[in-house]
């Protein structure tokens, strides 16, 4: 279980890899015997913010209930990951002073890369003006200013990005580092041969 709990809150467009990288990064501090929630926007909007529509105060609302619920989590010494467009600065910075460790992640990708990918055909919808007030479309996203972890999805293998995040996780002190990750096969060879000349080891 973490000692502290934190929050890992994923923002960037639709399509740009949020819920991939959550699920990969939640594997991988699940592995390290963390406390994992995740939080992710489609599902929040069908369960905890059901009714809600598009309109900015209603996507604040909903990005307001998740930094709660993910505060919450975290003050219970849970590692909450949120995943969800969230595309006002303000709201996002609301719900970053809601906790006492927050870490920012940025999914960017190009408008152009994330047409190319979309498989749900939204932005095709979006174009055609099926889906009003999509946002990257007809209704704005402001980038984050200085999130704590940049990930361009356009360029980085989802193993790179996952790992960034993994290393600024144990670079923070938030999460324990995984020797496996640092020692290389020779290294520890080395390692073991000198306890074997201790006689600390058989």
């Amino acid at each position: 279980m973490a000692t502290q709990g934190f929050t890992i809150w994923f923002t960037g467009l639709s399509g740009a890899g949020k819920t991939t990288l959550a699920k990969r990064v939640q594997k991988v501090l699940l592995k390290r015997g963390m406390n994992v929630e995740l939080l992710d926007g489609d599902v929040v909007r069908t369960n905890l913010s059901k009714g809600l529509g598009f309109s900015k105060e209603d996507r604040d609302t909903n990005i307001r209930r998740i930094g709660f619920v993910a505060s919450l989590l975290a003050r219970n010494h849970a590692v909450c990951i949120a995943a969800a467009i969230s595309p006002y600065q303000s709201i996002r910075d609301e719900v970053r002073g809601m906790h006492s460790h927050f870490v920012e992640v940025y999914t960017a990708c190009s408008i152009d890369k994330l047409e190319e990918r979309d498989t749900k055909g939204l932005y095709k919808k979006a174009r055609a003006g099926e889906i009003k007030g999509f946002t990257g479309i007809d209704d704005p996203y402001e980038a984050p200013v200085n999130p704590e972890v940049f990930i361009d999805t356009e360029t980085e293998t989802i193993d790179d990005s996952t790992m960034k995040i993994v290393r600024h996780l144990e670079q923070r002190g938030l999460i324990p580092g995984d020797l496996s990750d640092d020692v290389s096969p020779e290294e520890e060879a080395r390692i073991m041969d000198k306890l074997k000349a201790l006689n600390f080891i058989g």
